[in-house]
């Protein structure tokens, strides 16, 4: 099949189970999660590709785990979940690939928003959204839109989206205002300059961090907003990743020592 040709988004029937482990349900009883869950889903296309399928089916496959990870951290009370879903630098892919990720999001946002609606989870995006094509934006913003008043949960989508970017833009705004006036330099602050950035609508930073396919690095995700998380590289591909493996990551951030520059009391 060709990249630029998907199928039909997969129906919930067509994932896993939807069970949740139990200790993830005991880690909820006791407050140990995180309120603020961010992901950098990785290893669609080598998925694929070890499957000698085209790297298209990988990003497909991975769109199941999303959907079984959102209904999972909504039903665990985790507060807000943020996935990395197409960064700036993607844009340099092969065009037939980017089509199929946008067309693959266009299409979960029309088979997700009646899971939205019934689970009251408000959907933001995050990023220069300004670059993706037109047709995009008005289906991302339709289910923004419709969502905006919902508190159970917030999935917030990056998109066209760059930790270094999102700095660069958040500065040239702050000079803006000094340069018209409206703000003095010595106001910029740290809350200033969050209230800037595209990831403002988050409210609150990430607890936790996951990246999956064993990769160990940022790829210029939440830099600033990452600045106190904890870090779980997971060994399984994105399409790998579901509710097993997201119960074991949250279960070793219950574990971590949080000191956020302090020390841990004697």
């Amino acid at each position: 099949m060709a990249a630029d040709a998907p199928q039909a988004f997969p129906a919930a029937a067509d994932q896993a189970e939807d069970v949740i482990p139990q200790k993830a349900w005991l880690l909820s009883r006791q407050g140990k999660l995180p309120r603020h869950l961010a992901i950098i889903m990785d290893g669609n296309g080598r998925w694929a590709q070890r499957r000698d399928l085209p790297r298209s089916e990988g990003h497909r496959a991975g769109a199941a785990s999303v959907r079984a990870l959102t209904r999972m951290s909504r039903r665990l009370g985790i507060e807000t979940l943020t996935l990395y879903a197409f960064s700036e630098q993607n844009w340099s892919r092969p065009a037939a690939e980017v089509q199929a990720l946008l067309t693959l999001l266009v299409e979960f946002l029309s088979s997700e928003l009646q899971e939205l609606h019934s689970s009251q989870i408000r959907l933001v995006a995050v990023g220069n959204l300004q670059r993706l094509p037109l047709p995009v934006r008005m289906a991302l913003q339709r289910v923004v839109d419709a969502t905006r008043d919902y508190r159970a949960m917030t999935l917030a989508l990056c998109l066209s989206y760059g930790g270094r970017e999102d700095l660069v833009q958040a500065a040239r705004a702050l000079a803006t205002q000094v340069a018209a006036g409206k703000l003095r330099a010595d106001a910029i602050d740290e809350a200033a300059l969050s209230q800037a950035l595209w990831t403002a609508p988050l409210r609150q930073p990430p607890d936790l961090v996951i990246r999956t396919s064993g990769e160990q690095r940022l790829s210029n995700f939440l830099l600033w907003d990452a600045a106190y998380a904890e870090f779980i590289f997971a060994q399984r591909d994105w399409p790998d990743f579901r509710e097993a493996e997201l119960a074991d990551c949250l279960e070793e951030f219950a574990n971590r020592d949080r000191r956020f520059g302090a020390v841990s009391a004697p």
